[in-house]
């Protein structure tokens, strides 16, 4: 009995310790890109920039949460030029003619790109035209139930007229 009762918790241990070293293998695996900057004002840049730009593989990730191949080339890449002293707007331009427009999330305003910014507003115009074009078949709808409803009680009241003027001319 006793032989079982050490062999159990050997096994117990080592199917911890197993479990603890599978855990640490995942987060060992899991790669952290550390870049050296010469000044903050440019580890700010890049921050903002893997911040914005879209991983071209991934559909709707950016530079900054994204672990595949071209995101890892592209914050490498970015680096590389912000080292050189590019400007943004050249490096916005060197990774448009790359990648495409897809990779901004808040895409230039190109001939290109006007339906991207302009179906909102179509959208949200049309949407408008609909709610006052229901309203007001509402309020006819309404408006034309009260006239019927006074115009049937004044045909009744009519009728109801004609009825006792008869029925007084008959006692007269």
């Amino acid at each position: 009995m006793l032989y079982c009762l050490k062999n159990f918790i050997r096994c117990s241990c080592l199917s911890g310790f197993s479990i603890a070293l599978l855990l640490v293998s995942v987060w060992t695996h899991a790669v952290v890109e550390i870049y050296e900057f010469d000044d903050d004002v440019t580890r700010q840049r890049y921050q903002s920039f893997i911040e914005e730009l879209r991983c071209p593989k991934c559909q709707n990730q950016n530079l900054a949460g994204s672990d595949s191949a071209i995101a890892q080339d592209l914050r490498r890449e970015l680096h590389r030029l912000l080292e050189d002293g590019q400007s943004d707007k050249e490096i916005i331009d060197f990774m448009v003619s790359r990648y495409g427009d897809y990779v901004l999330y808040r895409p230039q305003l190109k001939r290109n790109t006007m339906m991207l910014w302009g179906l909102p507003l179509i959208l949200l115009l049309i949407g408008a035209v609909t709610v006052v074009l229901v309203v007001r078949v509402r309020n006819r709808k309404v408006d034309v139930s009260i006239t019927d409803e006074l115009d049937s009680a004044t045909i009744s009241e009519a009728k109801l007229k004609k009825l006792l003027q008869a029925a007084n001319e008959r006692q007269t």
